[in-house]
């Protein structure tokens, strides 16, 4: 038992480390990288704390839903196909979120309009570091590196 739980552990770790490297070039807003699991979902029995039992069992559940075919082990394809589905999970939370966010007249579709209408040309005066109405290559690099810069400090501090 010991040794299944441990494989088990391991697949889920092999898992969420794909799917973080997966999202990592991926905008995800507040959505986060990687996997995530409330404790609700963690405390099978509600009790209010999680046991190293409930843990496994967890685990267990992923890994079999994973196991698309049965046979105790997850292949390159299954792999594959897992990802894929919690990336597009959460690409659909996201497009959800977005629109919550940006939707102005309710239609559920977001127009050009609504989405600019946020920034109002702000970022682009951001960027425009020297005000000439245009983004230098130079502005344009000193862009990218901040963004990447915060980046970086967000996955640091998770």
């Amino acid at each position: 038992m010991k040794k299944t739980a441990l494989m088990v552990g391991l697949t889920t770790a092999i898992l969420a480390g794909g799917l973080s490297v997966a999202q990592a070039d991926s905008h995800k807003g507040k959505m986060g990288i990687g996997m995530r699991h409330s404790f609700e979902e963690l405390d099978a029995d509600a009790d209010g704390k999680i046991t190293p039992e409930e843990m496994t069992a967890h685990m267990q559940a992923r890994f079999e839903g994973a196991d698309s075919d049965g046979d105790g082990a997850l292949s390159k394809d299954e792999l594959v196909a897992r990802m894929t589905e919690r990336q597009a999970e959460r690409m659909a939370a996201y497009a959800d979120h977005m629109i919550e966010r940006h939707d102005a007249n309710s239609d559920g579709k977001l127009s050009p309009d609504e989405m600019q209408a946020r920034n109002k040309g702000k970022m682009f005066e951001k960027i425009d570091a020297d005000g000439d109405g245009a983004i230098s290559k130079e502005e344009f690099s000193e862009m990218r590196g901040k963004h990447h810069g915060k980046m970086k400090d967000k996955k640091a501090s998770e």
